[in-house]
């Protein structure tokens, strides 16, 4: 029997990882987390503020979600997390090497629309800054990028396709 998935859903703040990321933990009923949720205090109230995060801000968080991970390993579990750079990324394969990463992309005009009709601490004046910190999965890391156009089922079906999984 396959393990059941571990994935990080990744990409800007406005592409949807909350819903795909629903959509995913559903569909092999485990456990679904909002990396939001980790955020302490202060990293919230500098974003509502408009302040990008340094990496210093993001290091503790970060590691929380290392933490999550590691915990789900062996029960599986899904989480949204913006993971924008690489040395982000392996904090999170660091502490669970089986991670494989959803990353969400579209178009800045859809995103920007997005953002602006939601309720949410991270203000659309953030875009930019996010999509310049973004640096794109690479070749040697577990995962693929996929674009935010079709529906959260068609986007995890693509995903559990390429990533080989069943339940």
């Amino acid at each position: 029997m396959n393990p059941l998935p571990l994935v990080v859903v990744m990409g800007i703040s406005g592409v949807g990882k909350s819903a795909i990321g629903h959509e995913l933990a559903d569909r092999f009923d485990i456990e679904y987390a909002d990396g939001d949720d980790f955020h302490p205090e202060s990293n919230i109230a500098k974003m509502s503020a408009g302040t990008p995060l340094t990496d210093e801000d993001r290091w503790p968080w970060l590691a929380d979600i290392g933490g999550w991970l590691n915990e789900h390993d062996a029960s599986g579990g899904v989480i949204s997390c913006s993971a924008l750079r690489r040395v982000y990324r392996d904090v999170l394969v660091d502490a669970a090497p089986r991670t494989y990463f959803l990353h969400l992309t579209g178009d800045h005009d859809l995103i920007k629309s997005r953002m602006e009709h939601r309720e949410h601490f991270m203000p659309a004046s953030l875009l930019t800054s996010q999509e310049q910190t973004l640096e794109p999965l690479q070749d040697d890391e577990n995962g693929w990028a996929f674009d935010i156009t079709p529906s959260p089922a068609e986007i995890v079906d693509e995903f559990v396709a390429r990533a080989g999984l069943t339940r």
